[in-house]
């Protein structure tokens, strides 16, 4: 992506263009994949993929036309990280609804879109915890933690994170990741005729998204970021 944002930044260095405008814009394309997704079949899957696309190339754009103009504000980290949330939350939710076959003949199953806002209030609330050490630490007067004390103080839980980290199960609950998969699915639903993959799908993230709530929770306390 970064071949495709420097030339774009390249560009907009020279108007008047803030970051802070970039971020409100790459904000609004994450947030666009969730009513993509409604749209029936392999194109709203498409769409999906294409929002959050212009979601990671503008996430990209903001911070490089901050640095070059050296616009930095405490503003700009803020929205960016409201924007993080805003997209995950958006393709998980896109994904429920569009499980529930709003536009289908039959009669709308609601479960469906009930499990994808799960998935989406996991995907938020693991963002949360990270965040919420580095408030609980300023609030405290500690300064920001290191790397270093990520790694649990318990040998037996410094493996189970090593482990859950090689094989990145909890990346499927990212705006990213997860708009790749729910493609991948409607491909496979258009093969059948129906949305079974689609709806084991987002059985599955909510699955991963609540597992991965707890874990990371038991995770940063078994750590010393909090110390």
């Amino acid at each position: 992506m970064r071949e495709i944002s420097l030339r774009i930044t390249r560009v907009l260095v020279g108007t008047e263009v803030t970051p802070n405008q970039l971020t409100y814009v790459m904000t609004l394309a994450g947030v666009l994949a969730c009513p993509a997704l409604l749209i029936p079949g392999i194109w709203g899957a498409v769409l999906g993929v294409v929002a959050v696309q212009m979601y990671l190339l503008l996430d990209c754009v903001d911070g490089e036309v901050a640095r070059w103009k050296k616009q930095y504000s405490l503003a700009g980290v803020y929205l960016d990280r409201v924007g993080a949330y805003l997209c995950d939350a958006a393709v998980l939710v896109g994904l429920g609804l569009r499980a529930s076959d709003l536009w289908g003949t039959g009669r709308i199953d609601w479960l469906w879109a009930f499990l994808g806002t799960l998935a989406a209030l996991g995907a938020i609330l693991i963002k949360a915890e990270t965040d919420l050490v580095g408030v609980a630490r300023h609030q405290t007067g500690k300064e920001p933690v290191a790397e270093a004390a990520a790694e649990p103080r318990s040998s037996g839980m410094a493996l189970a994170r090593r482990a859950a980290s090689a094989l990145k199960f909890h990346r499927l609950v990212l705006g990213i990741e997860a708009s790749l998969l729910i493609l991948l699915l409607a491909i496979v639903d258009q093969i059948r005729g129906d949305l079974y993959f689609t709806r084991l799908g987002v059985a599955v993230l909510a699955g991963i998204a609540m597992l991965q709530t707890v874990l990371h929770l038991v995770s940063i306390l078994a750590s010393s970021r909090l110390k």
